[in-house]
């Protein structure tokens, strides 16, 4: 299936807010579960959103940048008007 993978990226951040928990308090990042395609998970690794997910976890650490991300498209695509 041909997709815009930067598009697939930012939903997929977006729905990986409603997952965050374990804020950290030295940095501000968060761990969000990671049921999402391999490829977008990685897209998002290499743009420095998230952690590498290429682990046994099953969440994944979204890092401050993309925590902060993950909030502002979660209000632009998903939150009631």
């Amino acid at each position: 299936m041909d997709y815009d993978i930067d598009k697939a990226a930012e939903l997929a951040l977006a729905l990986m807010y409603l997952t965050l928990h374990d804020k950290s308090d030295f940095d501000g990042s968060c761990r969000a579960w990671k049921g999402i395609d391999f490829e977008v998970m990685n897209h998002l690794h290499e743009k420095g959103l998230i952690l590498d997910p290429a682990n046994k976890n099953k969440s994944v650490v979204v890092t401050p940048e993309g925590v902060k991300k993950a909030k502002d498209l979660f209000k632009t695509m998903l939150k009631n008007s």
